[in-house]
């Protein structure tokens, strides 16, 4: 089970920051809502130069596993 409802249609890197950052929001307020964020933005920022289809899917369903497990966490 995905985070939040729509995880399946996460396709784009915009699409999947947006999630993302709706997904922080189910988080505790403060620092740790703070940490997250930061790090989806320098994540986001990391891989913006990311040109290669098959990697880009990659990275959107790793980034979906991780955020699951954070927010079971």
């Amino acid at each position: 089970m995905s985070p939040l409802p729509g995880a399946e249609l996460v396709r784009s890197p915009v699409r999947l920051y947006r999630y993302l950052l709706r997904c922080c929001r189910r988080l505790p307020r403060g620092p740790v809502q703070q940490h997250y964020r930061h790090a989806i933005r320098q994540s986001f920022k990391v891989h913006a130069d990311e040109d290669d289809p098959e990697r880009i899917q990659q990275i959107i369903r790793r980034a979906i596993e991780d955020a699951d497990w954070v927010m079971n966490k």
